[in-house]
């Protein structure tokens, strides 16, 4: 049986049946619910992470702990709930690992021609057509720089509610948090960011 055919047997399947097969290593199932997800899962980590090779990074450890994982996972709540919640804590340890090399790619970028470094907010402009260009750019790049003000558990709260769009909690919920606690990481986050981009803020 060619795998297109194999993968054809899965598509229809929800999420409880994938995971009784991935549990008892049909590779293939474990293929499906990854596809279903994947989409997701590199996305919040990108909202999250300034470099796409770091998003790269939290998706792949991401899965790797997902697999590792599933055969304890219990079919008590939903396997989408899970997976975020390990999203969301490879997402935070992460930033803790890299937070100083993060940081510093806001601010610098090496000019291979001759090896000087740049800030990233000149580069931008420098490379602008318009002023219009020039002043979304600086402000995306304040933003950034503004998130990376936050703590670990501030960004990822204000990144699943104003960039992923996720109600608290639901939130809640990927955080292991009470809703009290995510909404007070959210107005935290969210007066810190103000203080930080006052200059573009009403």
């Amino acid at each position: 049986m060619s795998d297109e055919n194999k993968n054809s047997g899965t598509d229809m399947l929800d999420d409880a049946d994938l995971i009784l097969r991935a549990q008892k290593g049909d590779m293939v199932a474990f293929e499906s619910l990854v596809q279903k997800y994947d989409k997701r899962v590199f996305t919040i980590a990108a909202s999250y992470v300034s470099s796409a090779d770091d998003a790269k990074d939290i998706f792949q450890e991401v899965f790797v702990r997902v697999y590792k994982g599933l055969k304890k996972f219990e079919l008590r709540s939903e396997f989408s709930t899970w997976l975020y919640r390990i999203t969301t804590n490879v997402c935070l340890t992460h930033t803790s690992r890299s937070k100083k090399r993060s940081t510093a790619s806001l601010d610098e970028e090496s000019d291979e021609e001759d090896g000087a470094s740049h800030p990233l907010k000149e580069r931008i402009e420098s490379d602008a057509h318009t002023d219009q260009r020039a002043m979304n750019a600086e402000i995306s790049c304040r933003v950034e720089q503004a998130l990376q003000v936050l703590s670990p558990q501030q960004r990822m709260v204000f990144t699943l509610r104003h960039y992923q769009g996720y109600k608290l909690r639901e939130i809640a919920g990927m955080m292991k948090l009470s809703e009290g606690a995510v909404k007070k990481y959210l107005f935290d986050a969210t007066q810190r960011m103000r203080e930080q981009l006052k200059e573009y803020v009403n």
